[in-house]
């Protein structure tokens, strides 16, 4: 078991939390041995060997579990450039910020969180404008598009290139916009080895998430094996849940690292045919595995909830993002049992942006969690990191408000409670949106220690005091 707090303290495997509140109310001491809780009781003696943490009133819950990020793109996003709100907004900020970057070691120019908000539909022709002398390539904050610029587009090719993604001018010349491309990419760039995964683990730590689940599709086994080295060494704490992994795939047996559901992506930028989507679905589901499937966009629903009906559903599967959820589709996704994994937090980080772009009567639409499990279907919460904040509080906080940045409300009806957006959190990595865990005998000790009652979380920043990652 590793304690992570303010003094850097060293492993513990014999440990006594005094005036721990639990379950948003009574106060208890909780014992832990070798990452297991082995008694809670309203007062316990002190044993000797036996290290004791006082709470001091403050909350203690079984660490977070983020059910939706990326790890290798969290690591990359550290050391690339802004090119998106909040730091960049305008044009001008734009040029600015790709001016002032120093390429790479492979030579190339790194930027990330690009918006249309600050230059439009940004192209090769754009990006010439402000920085032609070496490769640039910018990601959208979505991470379905790469932008690249001239050098960057000769660099790899682009011009004989057959890859579907390569968006192409009315006379067939690339226009520097690359959809879900990211694989062939990456074989086409002088890449120095994948990012190392130890800062994205303390980050994650300072959170109180001690669980994730990679939903970076068609992982490779470099970035498997990257993944699993991590963990090994101590880098990457928390515990790693897969749904990139091939059918049929094996994976390191490292401690923590398990499979999950497998990723399908209904990408916008290249749809699936029905049939190429009833095929993936129904090979999941013989090789034992349930689907996580990307769905954002209204079109991607109907036809994700299409081809579900007619393949049949298996406990586990689960929709990404659901982005866009027409209110008479709800009884379908509970009717068929398929769970939900959200990001609320994109609504104070881009939530204008979303109800400028659609009319008025889809607002209530975004990013559905209130009426959702009225309705029964699980609900788990996740950051899409780094594509949306990691901060698991600031998302409960964006679950419970609804406000954009200008301070609209973005379906107002849609908004829970903090304790329900706790609770979508606190659910297992094979258990998205199911019951919450909680701190019991016999539990693991992945526990947070926080400042403060459960009372007074709400709104909190950095409630988190320690972490017991087990």
């Amino acid at each position: 078991m590793r304690r992570v707090d303010h003094d850097d303290s060293l492993p513990h495997a014999f440990l006594l939390l005094r005036q721990a509140e639990l379950d948003g109310g009574r106060l208890a001491d909780v014992r832990i041995r070798d990452g297991v809780v082995v008694r809670v009781a309203p007062v316990l003696e002190r044993l000797p060997g036996e290290e004791v943490l006082d709470c001091e009133g403050g909350a203690v819950i079984p660490g977070l579990c983020d059910h939706h990020l990326h790890l290798h793109a969290m690591a990359a996003a550290r050391s690339s450039v802004r090119c998106g709100p909040p730091r960049v907004r305008t044009a001008g900020e734009l040029a600015a910020a790709l001016r002032a970057a120093g390429p790479e070691e492979n030579g190339w120019i790194r930027g990330t969180g690009y918006a249309e908000s600050v230059a439009g539909d940004l192209d090769a022709a754009a990006l010439d404008a402000v920085r032609p002398d070496v490769p640039v390539r910018v990601q959208h904050r979505s991470g379905a598009l790469w932008v690249l610029n001239s050098a960057a587009l000769a660099a790899i090719g682009a011009c004989q290139a057959a890859h579907p993604g390569i968006e192409r001018d009315t006379a067939g010349h690339p226009t520097g916009r690359l959809w879900r491309a990211d694989d062939w990419l990456r074989d086409r760039l002088a890449l120095r080895a994948l990012p190392s995964l130890a800062a994205v683990g303390q980050e994650l730590l300072r959170h109180g998430i001690t669980a994730v689940t990679d939903a970076t599709p068609d992982l490779n086994d470099a970035a498997i094996t990257s993944v699993s080295d991590a963990m090994a060494r101590g880098e990457l704490p928390p515990r790693v849940h897969l749904l990139g992994v091939r059918l049929g795939a094996s994976i390191p047996p490292t401690p923590g690292l398990t499979i999950g559901p497998y990723k399908i992506v209904l990408a916008d930028s290249g749809m699936l045919t029905y049939p190429e989507l009833a095929d993936q679905i129904s090979a999941a589901h013989e090789a034992g595995r349930p689907v996580a499937v990307h769905c954002v966009t209204l079109e991607a629903l109907v036809l994700l909830l299409a081809a579900l009906r007619d393949t049949g559903t298996r406990p586990g599967d689960r929709i990404e993002h659901a982005g866009i959820v027409p209110a008479d589709l709800i009884a379908d996704l509970a009717q068929l049992g398929v769970r939900v994994v959200t990001q609320p937090g994109f609504l104070p980080d881009r939530g204008d942006d979303f109800l400028r772009d659609l009319p008025v009567a889809e607002h209530g639409d975004l990013y559905r969690c209130g009426s959702l499990l009225r309705a029964g279907v699980p609900v788990a919460l996740s950051s899409d990191a780094p594509f949306g904040p990691v901060d698991p509080w600031a998302v409960m906080a964006a679950a419970a408000s609804r406000r954009t940045a200008s301070g609209r409300i973005a379906g107002a009806a849609e908004r829970v409670t903090f304790g329900a957006a706790l609770a979508a959190y606190l659910g297992s990595p094979d258990d998205p949106g199911g019951p919450p865990r909680r701190v019991a005998a016999g539990s693991p000790a992945g526990l947070i220690v926080l400042r403060m009652p459960f009372a007074e979380l709400p709104g909190a920043p950095s409630p988190v005091r320690a972490v017991l990652a087990g």
